[in-house]
């Protein structure tokens, strides 16, 4: 549910003012990763994007749905069966996503899993389900029903047939951990696209800041703004991966209170300190709409979004850098 933002910069190892910069590319966690560092020399570089895909890597084999022997897979395999044990660390990101739900009112739900092979989004035409399929599936989705147990380090899908996915964290959360990891290891400037969650830290060579280019999502291939950026960047949206119903064009994103596809809102974007945050947000306003999108963004100061409504108007938070937007 990731939508590819252009970056603005050379894919290729450039030698500036006694650093470097490197960039490659890795199909990881079902997508595309754009990975560039900035370091004193290029074997440098190369030898700390290689622990960058080795990390993102593992946190795949931990949290993937669809490869059958992660751990996120084995409880989905035990919904209603038994808890299953897992690491610390994915009760931590199990914890911070109930969190999120609980935060949106279940605007947001990692157990809309469940709804998945009911809806086809590739861009093509499709019937309508039938009401009593969503309704059916619906049933198995309700993050309450996700039960944790710190002290015995197990999770419980409480229903049979419920399924847990962290297509809207799992990037993200990817790109903060490497983010951490490299700044641990002193590489003090860097960007990862995570298949369209952008983390970046320190900038360019030159001294520039990095920038990305903000699709128009009416335009194919055309920008509506470029944006410096020092942290995190999301965007969510509906104009790469859709369905079309009688003629509408529907998100791939799914409101998890009724199993339906959500509509009104072309993209969300949103910027801020965590890239596994701000994808949560920019999917929980997707389902929200604007009003209620914008009333969320201001409980998180740090945080920033810009929202495109399906008739092309913007709507963006107080502190989004709209300058960026108007000089373009």
């Amino acid at each position: 549910m990731r939508l590819f933002i252009f970056i603005l910069c050379f894919l290729i190892c450039m030698d500036i003012t006694a650093q470097v910069k490197c960039t490659r590319d890795a199909f990881l966690m079902g997508g595309r990763f754009e990975i560039s560092l900035v370091a004193e020399d290029s074997l440098t570089a190369k030898k700390h994007i290689d622990l960058i895909i080795a990390e993102i890597t593992r946190i795949e084999n931990l949290i993937s749905d669809w490869i059958p022997a992660t751990q996120v897979s084995l409880i989905n395999a035990n919904a209603g069966i038994r808890p299953v044990k897992v690491d610390k660390e994915l009760i931590d990101l199990t914890t911070r996503a109930i969190q999120i739900a609980e935060l949106t009112n279940g605007a947001f739900d990692i157990s809309f899993a469940a709804m998945e092979k009911i809806w086809k989004f590739d861009g093509s035409t499709m019937p309508m389900p039938a009401r009593e399929t969503v309704k059916k599936a619906r049933e198995k989705v309700g993050y309450k029903n996700i039960i944790i147990n710190k002290d015995s380090a197990t999770i419980f899908l409480a229903l049979k047939g419920m399924k847990i996915g962290f297509g809207a964290l799992g990037e993200g959360y990817a790109a903060d951990k490497c983010k951490e990891i490299m700044l641990a290891k002193g590489i003090v400037s860097g960007l990862i696209n995570a298949t369209g969650d952008i983390q970046a830290w320190g900038k360019e060579p030159d001294g520039q800041p990095w920038t990305i280019g903000i699709n128009d999502p009416f335009e194919f291939g055309e920008l509506i703004g470029i944006l410096p950026i020092k942290g995190a960047i999301t965007t969510s949206g509906s104009y790469e991966k859709y369905v079309i119903i009688n003629g509408k064009r529907y998100a791939h994103i799914i409101n998890p209170s009724t199993g339906y596809p959500v509509s009104g809102l072309v993209s969300v974007t949103v910027t801020g300190p965590s890239a596994e945050f701000a994808n949560a947000l920019s999917t929980s306003i997707m389902v929200l709409g604007k009003k209620k999108g914008l009333q969320l963004i201001k409980s998180f100061p740090t945080y920033s979004c810009l929202i495109i409504a399906d008739n092309g108007k913007y709507h963006t938070s107080k502190n989004f850098n709209r300058k960026a937007l108007e000089s373009f």
